[in-house]
């Protein structure tokens, strides 16, 4: 019996990041509280149906759900030979956007298939993360060059360029996602500094050329001093008089109205306005921890493909969750973010539960 047993074959242990769906469920759940709670006044007013919101991302998440089951099931070492012609397709679909694309909202950034709606920008994301790990894994020993960092970074220029013209604020999560994914495959940090005061220099050529950019700037200044600063001043006020536990889920007089489309850019304002300071950082500490599971999955990762989608799926979540927060306390000037898994957001909740089957798969490869 003892012989059998040594000779017979070690039975193959498989790791799932179980901590790291139990944050995505509470997110999720949480996220369909507080729509409701923030948007059922307005879908009311404008649809007669309290839920109109709340069954269409509940729709999106189904969907979404499912993609994050799918893709959890396969072997992302699969993905590799897909990640160039995913990003390829991505710039195509988003440079169509200024001509064919559907506006809303006084906004052209979605493209349409019959009666639905999707905004390119969105797949641009995961393909971004997808294309540069595999990438990053073809030139990983040549990274400590800077002329290898720029040309790295020049192939996310033209995605990256093509988003800008309809969505600066998704453009520069993109590049931002390369530059985190650059810089934490390469041992040279001072690279970095040059390549970021360059771009710097560029941005702020970028934004003030633009009179529509350089009229956000001068709204940031003085939000209360500019018509299109209302969002703002009312968002401000949605955080002020919540105090630090709140007025009550449902209790937001903000949302009557006053804060407009609050279920979208501007969720943050109502949590802060119902659930308080206390309720605010609840939030984020939920992020703080799906960020972290991300972490561990980069550093316990089977290659380094894998390890460099995790990279990129944290960098992008960081981003969004920082850059909405900073919009919404005025902190930057207003760009038009979601709150990750919170906001009102088709097309974003998809894929960003898509990118979260990308991670569980990363993790299912973690040796026991």
């Amino acid at each position: 019996m003892s012989r059998n047993r040594q000779n017979s074959p070690e039975k193959k242990k498989v790791y799932f990041d179980f901590t790291l769906l139990f944050l995505i469920v509470v997110l999720l759940g949480f996220g369909m509280v507080m729509l409701y709670s923030t948007s059922s006044y307005e879908a009311y007013d404008k649809f007669g149906d309290s839920m109109y919101y709340l069954k269409r991302q509940l729709r999106s998440i189904l969907l979404g759900v499912v993609a994050m089951i799918i893709l959890a099931r396969i072997d992302y070492h699969k993905l590799k030979k897909f990640a160039t012609a995913s990003y390829v397709l991505s710039f195509i679909l988003c440079a169509a956007v200024p001509f064919i694309g559907v506006e809303i909202n006084n906004s052209k950034r979605w493209l349409g298939v019959g009666s639905l709606t999707f905004q390119p920008s969105e797949i641009a994301k995961i393909a971004a993360i997808l294309f540069f790990a595999m990438m990053i894994c073809k030139i990983s020993g040549q990274l400590k060059r800077i002329k290898t960092l720029i040309i790295m970074i020049a192939f996310a220029l033209p995605v990256v360029a093509v988003v800008a013209a309809s969505n600066l604020s998704t453009a520069i999560i993109i590049f931002g996602i390369v530059v985190v994914m650059a810089f934490i495959a390469s041992p040279k940090v001072w690279h970095f500094l040059a390549i970021a005061l360059l771009f710097v220099g560029i941005g702020v050529v970028f934004i003030t050329t633009k009179g529509y950019r350089a009229e956000r700037i001068d709204i940031w200044l003085d939000p209360e001093a500019h018509e299109k600063g209302y969002q703002t001043v009312q968002g401000l006020y949605a955080i002020g008089s919540g105090g630090l536990f709140g007025k009550g889920l449902g209790e937001s007089m903000q949302k009557l109205g006053y804060v407009p489309e609050a279920q979208n850019d501007m969720i943050f304002s109502i949590i802060c306005e119902e659930l308080g300071l206390f309720g605010a950082v609840c939030v984020l500490l939920l992020f703080v921890l799906l960020l972290w599971r991300f972490m561990v999955i980069a550093n316990n990762a089977d290659d380094l493909f894998g390890s460099m989608i995790a990279v990129g799926i944290m960098a992008h979540i960081a981003l969004q969750v920082i850059l909405n927060v900073a919009v919404v306390t005025n902190t930057i000037p207003n760009t038009g973010i979601i709150l990750p898994f919170i906001s009102y957001g088709g097309t974003s909740v998809i894929f960003l539960l898509a990118e979260m089957g990308l991670a569980l798969s990363v993790s299912r490869g973690i040796k026991l």
